[in-house]
């Protein structure tokens, strides 16, 4: 009996491998090295301000894990396994932690969002993703609150006027919108989110903010060249009053 459950937990395993959101392929495909210093930022900035020590280092643990070795969101971890190798103890005195500071670390974690369990749990440990912050809620606050700016702020004509090619403009955007589809309100990543033209290209349309707008990859394709506003619902108000609603809630 015990060697048949070993066969069926290595079975799910496999298959858990083989199981890949579109979300998880679209973070592998789109994920660019090059691109850490600013994450890395971000999340020193936005994130490590509101975790508890411990909390702190086991994320960097599991984002250096996961995304920095792999470029996936995903690693296994226990309360075990995380006891050595993370930080030495509170004292100082000993070089691992206690299990119960690495569960609790685990938990406040999961609590605030920055990690999910993703998977069942096996003899590595359980499949967590690691959130980075624009997936995170609390950390969309803080960056809500801190652009005090407009999003046009450099001095480089192109980069003024292209918030459509240069990254660290579409980032502007992704940020201006919270990282939300503007179609299906979905939470997306840099990774995972891209750039709608309000007015298409094909019709006049340019790569300015004003034109651009989040969104996610399937209602990006759905949409086509159909007017925003087809794919924008609201029940009991006009083609005009959305337009409206539309214009001063997100332009």
């Amino acid at each position: 009996m015990d060697e048949r459950i070993k066969q069926i937990r290595e079975l799910l395993d496999g298959i858990e491998k083989d199981i890949d959101t579109g979300e998880d392929k679209a973070f592998v495909r789109n994920f660019d090295a090059f691109e850490l210093p600013n994450i890395i930022s971000n999340i020193v900035q936005y994130l490590q301000p509101i975790l508890k020590p411990y909390e702190a280092c086991i994320y960097w643990h599991m984002f250096n894990k996961a995304i920095l070795r792999t470029g996936q969101q995903s690693c296994r971890v226990s309360s075990y396994s995380l006891q050595n190798g993370v930080v030495l103890s509170r004292s100082g005195q000993s070089e691992s932690l206690s299990q119960e500071s690495t569960r609790i670390g685990l938990k406040g974690l999961e609590e605030k969002g920055a990690i999910l369990k993703s998977g069942e749990t096996n003899r590595e440990g359980t499949l967590y993703k690691v959130l980075l912050p624009e997936e995170i809620p609390a950390c969309l606050i803080i960056m809500k609150n801190a652009i005090k700016s407009p999003v046009v702020n450099s001095v480089n004509e192109k980069k003024e006027m292209d918030f459509y090619n240069i990254t660290e403009n579409r980032l502007q955007i992704f940020e201006r919108d919270e990282y939300r589809c503007h179609y299906c309100n979905k939470q997306l990543t840099r990774f995972t989110a891209t750039l709608d033209h309000i007015q298409p290209v094909s019709e006049g349309g340019d790569n300015s903010a004003d034109n651009l707008i989040t969104a996610c990859l399937h209602c990006n394709s759905r949409r086509g060249s159909r007017p925003v506003m087809d794919m924008i619902q609201l029940p009991g108000t006009s083609t005009s009053q959305q337009l409206e609603i539309y214009s001063h809630g997100h332009l």
